[in-house]
C-alpha cells in the first residue's frame, strides 16, 4: 500500500467550498428584488448548489448604505454561528462572475405543508389554538379578517431571538426553509444591523415572554465574543460600521437586562409587507 493510499481523502467544508470553489451561474431567481443568481460551485471534486448575490445587483435603499447588503448577510451568518444555532446556511463574501458578492449554500426546503408541520397559518377566531402563537389579525378580503399565527416551535423561537439581535427589518414567511433533516434555515438577511431600531418580523408570538435558559446562555456567550479584539468582533468590523457594532452590543445587553423577548417598539411597522 502506497503512502497516498494510506492517507484518507481530505474533506472539503461547506465554507471552503463556497469561498474557493468555481462558481457557474445556472439561472436567476426572478421574484427577488435584488439580483439573486442560482449557481453551482465546485472545488476539489466536491460540488453543491448555491446562491450568489453580487453587490452590483443590489438596489439602493434609503436607510442603508449602498453596496452593503451582501456584507450584512455574512454578518448575520457569523452571529448565527456564534450563538451556536446554525440557523443560517453557510455564507461567505467572495468574488464571482459579476464581481464581489454574497455566496450561500442552497437549501432545498421540504414541500410538506400538512397540518402540524406548517410554520405559518391564517385561522378563524381570536385565539391561536394549541401549538400556535398569535401574531395579529390580517385582512383576507371581502371585509373579513383572520388571525395570523406561527408554530410554537423551538426553532422559530431561537430565530426570533436571533432576529432581535441582528435587528432584522424583513423577516417574512418565505424566508423560512424547513429542511428534510428536520432543521430550520432562514435566508435573506440583507436589511439587518441598522443602528436604528428596524425590527419587522412575523415571529412576535413570544413578545414579552421570558427568554429560555438556552437563549440567555447564548446571549451571554455572544456578549463576551463581541468584546473589542475578540475574533468575532474583528470579523464584524470588516462587514458593518462601528456605530452598527455599538448598537448590536446594546441590543444584546438589552435582551440580557430584561430577560424577555422583544416587543414591538411602536415606532416602526412591526410586521413586514407583504408578510410572505
Amino acid at each position: 500500500m502506497s503512502a497516498s493510499e494510506r492517507i484518507p481523502p481530505r474533506s472539503v467544508t461547506p465554507h471552503e467550498l463556497l469561498a474557493k470553489g468555481e462558481l457557474t451561474v445556472r439561472g436567476r431567481v426572478r421574484e427577488a428584488s435584488n439580483a439573486v443568481l442560482y449557481c453551482t460551485v465546485e472545488y476539489e471534486g466536491v460540488s453543491a448548489a448555491c446562491v450568489y448575490k453580487p453587490v452590483a445587483g443590489e438596489r439602493p435603499l434609503w436607510d442603508f448604505p449602498d453596496g452593503t447588503l451582501a456584507q450584512r448577510e455574512v454578518a448575520a451568518y457569523e452571529l448565527s454561528e456564534a450563538m451556536g444555532w446554525g440557523l443560517i446556511p453557510p455564507t461567505v463574501l467572495r468574488d464571482g462572475p459579476y464581481g464581489r458578492g454574497m455566496c450561500q449554500l442552497w437549501i432545498e426546503a421540504t414541500a410538506d405543508d400538512s397540518p402540524g408541520t406548517a410554520l405559518l397559518a391564517l385561522v378563524e377566531g381570536e385565539e391561536p389554538g394549541p401549538g400556535w402563537k398569535a401574531v395579529g389579525f390580517a385582512d383576507v378580503g371581502e371585509e373579513r379578517t383572520a388571525l395570523l399565527v406561527h408554530a410554537d416551535d423551538e426553532r422559530l423561537r431561537r430565530l426570533a431571538v436571533l432576529d432581535a439581535v441582528i435587528n432584522n427589518g424583513d423577516r417574512k414567511g418565505g424566508h423560512l426553509l424547513p429542511a428534510e433533516d428536520g432543521r430550520l434555515y432562514a435566508i435573506d438577511h440583507g436589511v439587518t444591523f441598522n443602528a436604528d431600531d428596524k425590527l419587522r418580523t412575523l415571529l412576535w408570538g413570544w413578545a414579552g415572554e421570558p427568554l429560555t435558559a438556552e437563549a440567555l446562555t447564548a446571549l451571554r456567550r455572544l456578549s463576551a465574543d463581541l468584546a473589542d479584539g475578540r475574533p468575532l468582533a474583528v470579523r464584524l468590523a470588516e462587514l458593518i460600521t462601528p456605530a452598527e457594532i455599538a448598537a448590536l452590543r446594546a441590543r444584546v445587553a438589552g435582551l440580557l437586562r430584561t430577560g424577555r423577548h422583544r416587543e414591538p417598539s411602536g415606532q416602526w411597522p412591526a410586521i413586514p409587507w407583504p408578510p410572505v
